[in-house]
């Protein structure tokens, strides 16, 4: 699998990464499902693994799963929020606390990075919670530190020069970051992760889908009503990937999924490498043509 530079660090990463959400959302995933995923995806030279402290058990199903393998990927975390259900801790004392927890659940004694998980700009400016993430870097705990989150508190988050890593919103259904966050980030020497690259597959629905998670995605897209989402599910999932992959600057897509089979297959779209340049034009002309000012990025 390609491999990309990231950022001013020293990791060179695969152009497709394993986000840790999904497994850890699932009440139905299993351990033996997890092993299956992760070791296969390994196998297939994927060496980006990036999960929360607040999602769930996935750091203990992805530790109790590849921790004897630490060597072969760069493990990726965030912390300040604690749970899936809102409760945080932005202190300094908070943020250490968060990551040697992580270091325990993830089953290893380093991090590559530590990411700050979608603070808002205020919190970033009292900087507490970066003043835990640079303890737990003098500790030896992790590597690196960066940002995870959009829109105005991701610009600070760059602009403030102390983070190593900008991980964010970016896809066929959200394109703001390409003329805003990214470029900074890159200028800046940050390595860039996009999160959400293939915009949640929403189109994979028949109809509107119930759970609100997927409601605005669904509803951008409808506007933009792109030539190829009516294709098969696969080349137009595979064209949503290879779009993110040829964004300038993104060194590295997070893709969560459940099932070891979707993940061998998005390595597959990776593996043909960045979308045409005709056909990446072709996408960004349909968005500054229909996308309305207010889109934003998802958090």
């Amino acid at each position: 699998m390609e491999k990309r530079k990231f950022g001013r660090t020293d990791m060179q990463v695969s152009v497709l990464g394993f986000g840790g959400a999904e497994i850890g959302y699932n009440p139905d995933q299993t351990q033996e499902e997890v092993d299956l995923l992760l070791n296969s995806a390994l196998d297939a030279r994927m060496n980006v693994i990036d999960t929360s402290s607040s999602y769930h058990n996935s750091e203990e199903l992805i530790g109790r799963s590849v921790a004897h393998r630490r060597d072969e990927y760069y493990l990726l975390t965030k912390a300040g929020n604690l749970d899936p259900y809102g409760k945080s801790d932005w202190s300094s004392d908070g943020i250490l606390s968060s990551v040697e927890r992580s270091l325990r659940r993830l089953r290893t004694d380093r991090l590559d990075i530590v990411q700050l998980h979608s603070c808002d700009a205020e919190t970033l400016r009292r900087g507490d919670a970066i003043d835990g993430l640079q303890r737990a870097r003098e500790k030896g705990y992790t590597r690196y530190i960066g940002y995870s989150g959009d829109n105005d508190a991701a610009e600070l988050a760059v602009d403030l020069g102390v983070f190593d890593s900008l991980q964010t919103s970016v896809s066929i259904a959200d394109q703001a970051a390409i003329e805003t966050v990214i470029p900074r980030a890159v200028g800046a020497g940050l390595g860039v992760i996009a999160k959400r690259p293939i915009a949640n597959a929403v189109w994979r629905f028949a109809e509107f889908p119930e759970s609100p998670y997927y409601h605005e995605y669904w509803n951008r897209l409808e506007k933009l009503d792109y030539e190829f989402l009516r294709r098969p599910l696969d080349e137009s999932v595979g064209i949503a990937l290879r779009f993110t992959l040829a964004v300038p600057g993104v060194s590295t897509a997070i893709v969560g999924t459940t099932q070891s089979s979707r993940w061998q297959q998005n390595a597959k779209y990776a593996r043909l490498g960045t979308l045409d340049e005709a056909e990446f034009r072709s996408i960004r002309q349909r968005w500054n043509e229909v996308a309305d000012t207010s889109w934003s990025q998802e958090i």
